[in-house]
């Protein structure tokens, strides 16, 4: 084969530092659309940007030229500057060491698009500890044992 073909959908998930609820409602637009526009940059084209005040999920499609963890990397960095430069917020922002990234199948693309677009109202019957913990058990990164005993 002489082309080489790439599609690969990421949900990524990471929060602020510490989980405080720094990204209120008045600033939140902004800072997903600086998300984006930073995706964009490098070569993801975006889905969608949803998030709460202490976390965000986002869904693009990965560039191929670049690793996963230098993309995250890129993105949260950019945009904790951008938010202490444009003095968004009252405190000092920045985001919790690490992340977590997931492939996401074609065929569950609008499931996932649909989860991440209604985390408002997802989160009024789960908080953002136990969602994250079922993503770390279905994924099979940790079993469940291990998680119920945190």
């Amino acid at each position: 084969m002489s082309h080489s073909y790439n599609k690969i959908w990421i949900h990524a998930i990471y929060s602020t530092k510490n989980r405080f609820p720094l990204i209120n409602p008045a600033v939140e637009k902004q800072i997903h659309e600086h998300m984006r526009e930073q995706l964009i940059e490098n070569g993801c084209p975006v889905r969608i940007i949803n998030g709460m005040p202490d976390h965000v999920h986002l869904l693009f499609l990965q560039n191929p030229k670049t690793a996963i963890t230098d993309i995250i990397k890129q993105v949260k960095g950019n945009t904790s500057h951008w938010i202490n430069e444009q003095n968004l917020i009252q405190d000092k922002f920045s985001w919790q060491t690490g992340y977590a990234a997931y492939s996401v199948s074609e065929s569950q693309l609008e499931r996932v698009f649909q989860y991440i677009k209604n985390q408002k109202e997802h989160h009024l019957k789960k908080t953002f500890t136990q969602e994250y913990d079922e993503f770390i058990v279905a994924h099979g990164l940790i079993n469940e044992v291990q998680t119920q005993t945190k």
